[in-house]
């Protein structure tokens, strides 16, 4: 046993041994409850629903290995999705060209990063807590993005926008593909790159890596830049899914993201989680919502089970913990 349990380790790490449960658990419940759950319908709307939410749970995912948090990646998506649809509208609505979009993405992205560089240095310089900073960050959003829209949306985009959401390629969705882009990028940063590795220095005790020779304040700043620029992309997405845009849009979002790093095995203390594990637990969220709408369960009770599922999820790794420790 102490053998499997060491070669799954070094195959998959210790952290997808939660996730990988719980995604064979809800394969197994939903496949046995619903005939129509193992169908190309289903996966297909998976699919579709995943990537605004994974998108922000990667926007979510750097801050808390800093053992910090956005609270304002909704409303930062939100005000990015706006900027885009404020160019195009200025550019002609739906008859706004593609050069026209380009900039407004690009415009889009620069006021998400812009939003994340506030916070990073009121966080890195006065050494607020995050959760104040971005809690100040998300009011002063939601109240400018209502003011400017006077709590109205925004519509009417170009046709070629449309494929962002809904369009494939090669029988791929393209915003599955964008996120997929997103994760392995967050992937290569985390694993690969100085940033990452500062990262988890800071997240584990920020102290020891201010002595170690990082520089922290920079390291924060550029996480919560890179965390808002993020958010902006999932904007862009949900502007093109919905063909509108509000300051409301994917509220909901928010506390989601959270249960989704925790549930792939990141430390809500900091310091420590990946960007895989995340993703599986991405796919076992919206997969255990779409068995339960399958079985005509309310969208209430998928979120109840989502609590459930993180409780399990902590209980399983608190029993691993204990007997790789047994086993020693």
């Amino acid at each position: 046993m102490n053998r499997l349990v060491a070669r799954f380790n070094a195959i998959f790490g210790p952290d997808m041994a939660g996730p990988l449960a719980a995604l064979l658990a809800v394969l197994i419940v939903f496949g046995l409850a619903s005939p129509q759950f193992f169908t190309a319908a289903t996966f297909g709307s998976v699919a579709f629903q995943l990537p605004e939410l994974g998108i922000l749970t990667l926007a979510m995912l750097m801050p808390i290995l800093t053992g910090g948090l956005n609270l304002a990646i909704t409303f930062t998506a939100n005000i990015a999705g706006l900027t885009l649809a404020w160019v195009l509208q200025a550019n002609g609505g739906i008859d706004a060209g593609p050069a026209a979009f380009v900039l407004g993405s690009v415009l889009a992205i620069g006021v998400g990063a812009a939003s994340g560089l506030v916070m990073g240095l009121v966080i890195a310089f006065t050494r607020a807590h995050p959760i104040l900073v971005s809690l100040s960050m998300m009011i002063f959003l939601r109240g400018l993005g209502e003011f400017l829209t006077r709590g109205g949306d925004i519509s009417g985009f170009p046709s070629f926008v449309a494929p962002i959401g809904h369009g494939s390629i090669l029988g791929m969705p393209v915003p599955l593909l964008i996120l997929l882009g997103c994760v392995a990028a967050t992937h290569v940063v985390l694993s690969r790159t100085k940033l990452g590795f500062s990262t988890y220095m800071i997240g584990s005790n920020i102290e020891s890596a201010r002595y170690s020779g990082i520089n922290t304040r920079k390291v924060l700043v550029l996480v919560y830049v890179l965390s808002g620029a993020i958010a902006a992309i999932a904007g862009i997405i949900m502007l093109a899914r919905f063909n509108s845009v509000r300051v409301g849009h994917g509220e909901s979002y928010l506390l989601i993201t959270v249960l989704a790093c925790f549930l792939g095995g990141i430390n809500p203390f900091g310091g420590f989680g990946r960007v895989i594990p995340v993703f599986v637990a991405l796919v076992v969220l919206q997969l255990l919502s779409s068995g339960l709408n399958l079985l005509g369960a309310n969208q209430h009770l998928a979120t109840a089970f989502w609590g459930l599922l993180l409780i399990a999820v902590m209980m399983l790794r608190w029993v691993s913990v204990k007997f790789i420790k047994k086993n020693k």
